[in-house]
């Protein structure tokens, strides 16, 4: 079994934002695997989603407690589910990728990622695969915080969705 996080920040107001790449990944994801719907947990403090993706179980997580303490929920599932750190993705936004590109990362610091230094802290350990998915433009003049915390232009929405309709297929080569 494996268990994909997507991060972001819970409530309307933040839907689409850059910051919350990770639940819009997890939407993507389960649109083209027919997972089941997302349902709250609330002893996880999550929303679930169960499918298969290349014969294996999979369980997608949104974390309900806000970026900063997404470790919570997710050390939360690992323990209930008796998942190894091995098999835990974790979709998050990048500011240092291009807008429209990703990488697949292990065992790295946060960077300065709350949310990645959340989970990090949470299980002690950096030893679990990533998707970096690049929200980075040129030229920008705001503020990091609340650059992330932004919505998507119109521009940028059409990007992101691109890449969102792509990751399903390449997390399954890679990570399955």
């Amino acid at each position: 079994m494996k268990v994909i996080v997507g991060l972001g920040n819970i409530g309307k107001e933040y839907e689409c934002t850059r910051h919350n790449v990770g639940f819009m990944t997890l939407d993507g994801i389960a649109a083209t695997y027919n997972f089941d719907s997302f349902h709250r947990e609330e002893k996880f403090e999550a929303e679930l989603s169960q499918g298969e993706i290349g014969g294996e179980k999979v369980i997608l997580v949104k974390p309900q407690t806000f970026m900063n303490a997404s470790g919570r929920a997710v050390q939360k599932i690992l323990n209930f589910y008796k998942v190894d750190i091995e098999d835990l993705i974790v979709i998050h936004d990048d500011l240092d990728i291009k807008l429209g590109d990703f990488r697949v990362a292990k065992s790295r610091n946060s960077a300065g990622h709350k949310g990645v230094q959340s989970i990090i802290d949470s299980l002690s350990s950096k030893d679990f695969n990533r998707i970096r998915v690049g929200i980075q433009i040129e030229n920008r003049k705001i503020p990091t915080e609340n650059y992330v915390l932004g919505n998507f232009t119109k521009e940028e929405i059409a990007v992101i969705k691109n890449i969102i309709d792509t990751l399903p297929k390449a997390i399954e080569k890679e990570l399955f």
